[in-house]
């Protein structure tokens, strides 16, 4: 049995058990959150990276993107114990010693650390997510935020946000194709200025956790 189907069968038992997934997705785990999440790793550097997790949950998608990519060091960032917990063990069980769990909020890391990589699934709206994660996002990084069909229009209603800022312009891009349908929808948010990413409210470091200078040679 894979690293994948270990984890899946983990969802389906204990991640029930303790109410981190709902009874009726067990029989869509694999198609729906399973496969949904790893194709995100089409949006990912090629190369070794950090990756910071917001809000994992049960770990969609920090644990299945630990499995699919051994060579990026993963932070999964969660406020409630009973889904650190579940993190923790599973992590442990699968061997994903590139995995670290951070009880807490993402506020809690702004300032500490950077990461070339914010990811999240279904947190919550744009403006709240950029708020919570560019923080993170070091000066040639990048938040990949999972996203719906609604992407497009939470771009245009929070464009004020992103200027304020000082994001780039997002990308919506559409991966899993033949993979998953419909395919995964990702909105990807750089610095417009890497030189200039301090916030409001917030002390930055001018670098990133991995230590690399340049993470703009990513897939489109």
């Amino acid at each position: 049995m894979s690293l994948a189907e270990r984890y899946t069968a983990w969802l389906a038992d204990a991640g029930v058990v303790r109410g981190l997934i709902g009874p009726r997705e067990v029989p869509r785990l694999w198609e729906r959150h399973v496969l949904n999440c790893a194709v995100v790793n089409e949006a990912l550097p090629d190369e070794a990276f950090t990756l910071c997790d917001i809000g994992s949950g049960a770990g969609l998608p920090g644990l299945v993107l630990a499995i699919m990519r051994p060579d990026a060091a993963i932070t999964l960032v969660e406020p409630l114990l009973r889904r650190t917990d579940f993190l923790t063990e599973v992590a442990e069980n699968l061997g994903l010693s590139n995995v670290t769990v951070h009880r807490g909020r993402a506020e809690d890391l702004a300032g500490a650390q950077q990461f070339d990589v914010v990811t999240s699934r279904a947190v919550a709206p744009l403006d709240r997510l950029l708020r919570w994660s560019m923080p993170l996002v070091g000066p040639d990084g990048e938040l990949v935020a999972m996203k719906g069909s609604s992407a497009a229009e939470e771009i245009e209603t929070h464009a004020a946000v992103l200027k304020k800022l000082r994001c780039a312009a997002p990308i919506v891009q559409q991966v899993g194709a033949g993979v998953v349908d419909p395919q995964t929808t990702v909105v990807r948010v750089s610095w417009a200025d890497p030189t200039r990413v301090s916030l409001p409210g917030a002390t930055r470091r001018n670098g990133s956790t991995s230590g690399k200078k340049d993470r703009r040679s990513r897939r489109r």
